[in-house]
């Protein structure tokens, strides 16, 4: 079993803080407790196309573009997207409670026939009852995960080519079709910690992803999900979300996340988390315990950071580290029975490059990965005679130094 690396599209906004570029009063609508940030970056296609560049050159295998109120819509950026690439994939997230469920079979079929194959499916049931009535979405916590339920069901069963009939509490379907199922199928990613999520992971996912919580906390999911799934004669997957500091040396991934938190006033923080307190999501609960909203021992493993988390909703743990170190947790993670890690980091561009240049080598010299990727800047000469991506030496992209 391989590893498979995706990264991350900041659909969002990006900069050199770790400050959510989703505000976290009101709504996000009012920024009034929130410290205005400098160095941040608009989602712009022309932006988020170098990122997906980047990430198809360095070995990425996929880039997950988020959903939600605070940024771009993922079905219409990513699409755009891959005319700018060629091989990268795009694991697109959405929610099915604002979607039919044989519209988004069409969808997925008519973007497999544009991309030529490249999408993902990342199934988001939601978390926050304020953001779902945004989206005109009332239904409570349990009931979300039991409409994804069928609406995963209803998607496989016209995926078939044949007239699909169901008739559920949340769809009610007759002769649901998609008369050009996608080929191949869009593998689905899943999350979710909740009771209720885990029968509809062992039913329907493909990879059921969690964030990143110690490897023990890993192993106690990955050991549910497996014998849920194993009960409804089904094998999953799993996959891990995380950020990443990784560096030619350890001193300098750990003075990069330093100066992270010192970037967050105690203001900024406490928005946050009073915000990201009132989420009903099962999995933001178990980030948040991580940290208690504490600045102390936010190392809660070896070389994982939960500094993220204190001012950032969904993945708040980074691994942090040397190159080597990175990946040494990588293969402890993939250990346990992880597949599949979604990274990213502050700013995303460089961040990729980081990890790209330092990390997958590793990881690939390790046999974790298939081959190691040929940079096409290999061998070129740079102005001072030196190779222009040089082992060892700082991502070509680093502004300030940061």
């Amino acid at each position: 079993m391989t590893v498979h690396l995706h990264w991350f599209l900041p659909t969002g906004g990006d900069g050199r803080t770790l400050v959510d570029r989703h505000a976290y009063t009101d709504g996000g609508i009012a920024r009034s407790r929130v410290t205005p940030v400098s160095g941040v970056r608009a989602p712009d296609i022309e932006y988020l196309a170098q990122i997906a560049k980047a990430a198809e050159q360095l070995g990425f295998e996929a880039v997950l573009t988020p959903t939600g109120t605070w940024c771009e819509d993922a079905w219409l950026t990513t699409v755009a997207l891959a005319q700018h690439t060629e091989r990268l994939k795009f694991l697109v997230a959405f929610r099915p409670g604002v979607l039919s469920p044989v519209l988004a079979a069409q969808m997925a079929a008519t973007y497999q026939r544009i991309t030529r194959g490249r999408l993902l499916l990342n199934v988001v049931t939601g978390g926050d009852s304020t953001e779902q009535r945004r989206f005109g979405d009332h239904l409570d916590h349990d009931r979300r995960y039991a409409r994804t339920d069928e609406f995963l069901s209803v998607v496989r069963g016209v995926w078939s080519g044949k007239p699909y009939d169901f008739d559920g509490e949340h769809f009610q379907i007759e002769g649901g079709l998609t008369a050009l199922p996608p080929d191949p199928l869009p593998e689905i990613f899943f999350g979710g910690s909740s009771a209720a999520a885990g029968p509809v992971a062992a039913r329907h996912t493909d990879v059921y992803l969690t964030w990143g919580e110690p490897p023990e906390q890993v192993k106690q999911k990955i050991d549910w999900i497996r014998g849920l799934a194993e009960k409804e004669g089904r094998t999953v997957r799993f996959g891990i979300r995380l950020h990443s500091i990784s560096r030619d040396s350890a001193a300098e991934a750990w003075a990069t996340a330093d100066r992270l938190l010192d970037d967050l006033d105690p203001e900024t923080v406490a928005a946050a988390q009073e915000a990201l307190g009132r989420s009903e999501s099962v999995g933001q609960r178990r980030m948040l315990a991580l940290h208690g909203g504490s600045r102390d021992k936010l190392e809660i493993a070896p070389n994982l950071w939960a500094g993220v988390g204190l001012v950032r909703g969904g993945a708040g743990t980074a691994l942090v580290g040397s190159h080597a170190d990175v990946a040494d947790r990588i293969e402890e993670y993939h250990a346990l029975g992880v597949e599949h890690f979604v990274l990213s980091g502050y700013p995303h561009l460089e961040e990729a490059y980081w990890f790209g240049e330092g990390v997958i080598p590793d990881l690939a010299a390790r046999g974790l990965l298939p081959r190691i990727p040929a940079s096409p800047l290999r061998g070129v000469p740079a102005a001072n005679g030196r190779p222009a991506s040089a082992p060892g030496g700082a991502p070509l992209l680093v502004a300030g130094g940061r």
